[in-house]
């Protein structure tokens, strides 16, 4: 098989494995590297001591992968029909807002695993070859790569961004030493839109292109393992496991396409729960009720610390004084002091 009609076959074995898209780019992301060294330099990847401590393999494929010559971009969409809306659940303070790509089983597993049975159809026909799967779990710039191959341009909010489905979607990638023709890059499509920018509750989108993390209401509530600085506690609202106003509000997000996907499948109705019945998950339950999802990496005690946040910016009511109350004395340093927080903050005192 000649490799133009090898990139056409993994293109559609791609499709029938589930993926919406499939594209290839070549690995030469010197742009992007001087972009993510600039961001490193500045320090806003925050405590995320892994953005650093990889150095330019995350922007080098070949020195991840030796032999790597191309990399084959994968994207696969992950909100499932029927979801409510997350304007409405932003809107009812009452309700913990999860963001959309955790609702349902964790991608990384599923991802990889389509990957694999890619990699596998692949070498059926062309024999033995070189490769390595990602799906978030390798210093990989996935969105970059994911520009390259075609699959959609790169916002002013650093989500990708595909003209045809949006950018609810997740990227996964097979790196390979075949020599397959690359895919033309995305162009952008962003022009003076600036609604991601203007929306972002903690302004962590401080210029086009660039999000400071530390800002990131999805890097405090998932990423951070500390203290959540008192300046962003009222702006999260009610959210409890990430955000996504900044794709909420991306015109492009009015083609976006549900998943048909069944394990994306919002799960112990995640999708719009009460914060008084989350806050009152034991660590048992916490456990049973994540596993398998994405959620579970930030244990218990982060998710009682973000919920207490969502807690002390709710409508009064006894069932929430009541819910803080029972776990003002927890055994953990953090969820006490994110409890006091609340507390003061529904009394008027923060």
């Amino acid at each position: 098989m000649q490799h133009d009609q090898l990139a056409s076959a993994i293109k559609q074995w791609g499709l029938e494995l589930g993926f919406q898209q499939v594209g290839i780019a070549d690995t030469d992301l010197a742009e992007d590297e001087a972009h993510l060294l600039n961001w490193l330099e500045a320090g806003r990847h925050g405590e995320m001591d892994y953005m650093a401590r990889h150095g330019t393999r995350r922007s080098r494929p070949q020195d991840l992968l030796p032999g790597t010559l191309r990399v084959i971009s994968v994207r696969m969409d992950y909100v499932p029909p029927g979801v409510p809306d997350g304007w409405d659940i932003l809107e009812n303070a009452a309700l913990g807002y999860v963001s959309r790509y955790a609702l349902g089983r964790d991608y990384h597993k599923l991802m990889r695993n389509r990957l694999q049975k890619l990699a596998d159809r692949i070498a059926a026909h062309v024999g033995p070859f070189g490769y390595r799967a990602f799906v978030d779990s390798a210093p990989v710039l996935e969105r970059a790569l994911a520009r390259n191959a075609g699959l959609g341009w790169i916002g002013k909010h650093t989500c990708l961004i595909n003209r045809a489905a949006g950018s609810w979607f997740f990227l996964g990638e097979l790196y390979t030493d075949l020599p397959l023709p690359a895919d033309a890059p995305a162009t952008a499509h962003c022009g003076t839109c600036a609604r991601c920018i203007d929306v972002c509750p903690t302004q962590a989108i401080v210029a086009p292109y660039q999000v400071d993390a530390r800002r990131c209401i999805s890097y405090l509530t998932i990423e951070l393992h500390g203290s959540i600085p008192t300046e962003f506690r009222a702006a999260i609202g009610n959210r409890i496991y990430g955000c996504d106003d900044c794709q909420l509000v991306c015109p492009w997000n009015k083609f976006a396409q549900a998943s048909a996907e069944p394990d994306f499948t919002p799960r112990h109705r995640l999708d719009g729960a009460q914060l008084v019945d989350l806050f009152a998950w034991t660590e048992d339950e916490f456990l049973a009720r994540t596993e398998g999802s994405a959620i579970r990496r930030i244990g218990h005690e982060r998710w009682l610390r973000n919920i207490a946040v969502a807690l002390g910016n709710a409508p009064a009511g006894a069932d929430v004084d009541a819910a803080l109350a029972a776990r003002a004395a927890h055994p953990s340093e953090l969820v006490r002091e994110h409890v006091a927080w609340a507390q003061a903050r529904r009394a008027g005192d923060a």
